[in-house]
């Protein structure tokens, strides 16, 4: 069972792409990391949207997306259990997973407060780079680390830390614990019921607007 509190680190750390953005002179990998932090602003200032949810969502989802490399965030999710999978299986999980962070994400995106966002530093060391961002918020400062790897020429987003906390090693330690304790087949079925779970209240949130 997915534990509470990995999915707040989970929706917290993307809901600093709805911030202000401040911070040292760009690098390429910066400001491809803030061209998604715009293009998700200009997604939920776009008032013709307001009336369009299901429209609204899929634009910050591909916008997410995007940014995202979910075949490396489930490559180090599943660790030594990626590699016992079939090609099928590791499709399947790739697709609930992507859609367990997104509808997560979206959820979140859409009721975000106005923070802002400071970019603190870049390291690089060949096709990995660290970006070191603070979100100043009323209640003090929180630090956000993006993990982000080259691939095709794209800066992508593999793991974020929350004050020291890792999305990636946190589900990787839920996911290892299930598949060893039962099966892998459970955590599919557990992450499948799940993205249901959040889908459905995803949609009656829709009907709200």
């Amino acid at each position: 069972m997915i534990r509470k509190n990995v999915r707040a680190y989970a929706l917290f750390a993307v809901a600093s792409f709805c911030v202000a953005a401040q911070g040292f002179a760009e690098s390429r990998i910066t400001a491809d990391l803030k061209g998604t932090i715009d293009e998700v602003l200009e997604i939920i200032a776009d008032k013709s949207l307001e009336r369009n949810p299901t429209a609204r969502r899929e634009k910050l989802r591909r916008a997410i997306g995007a940014r995202f490399s979910y075949k490396q965030m489930v490559m180090r999710t599943l660790a030594k259990n990626y590699k016992e999978r079939s090609d099928a299986e590791r499709e399947e999980f790739t697709v609930l997973f992507k859609r367990l962070l997104e509808n997560s994400y979206v959820s979140k995106i859409e009721s975000y407060q106005s923070e802002t966002i400071n970019y603190v530093s870049e390291k690089v060391r060949g096709k990995y780079a660290l970006v070191e961002t603070q979100i100043v918020r009323k209640a003090g400062v929180v630090r956000v680390d993006y993990k982000m790897l080259k691939e095709n020429d794209q800066w992508l987003i593999y793991d974020f830390v929350i004050e020291g906390v890792s999305l990636v090693r946190n589900y990787r330690s839920q996911f290892s614990k299930i598949i060893s304790t039962e099966s892998y087949a459970t955590l599919v079925k557990k992450l499948s019921k799940k993205v249901a779970e959040i889908e459905v209240k995803g949609l009656a949130a829709g009907e709200n607007f």
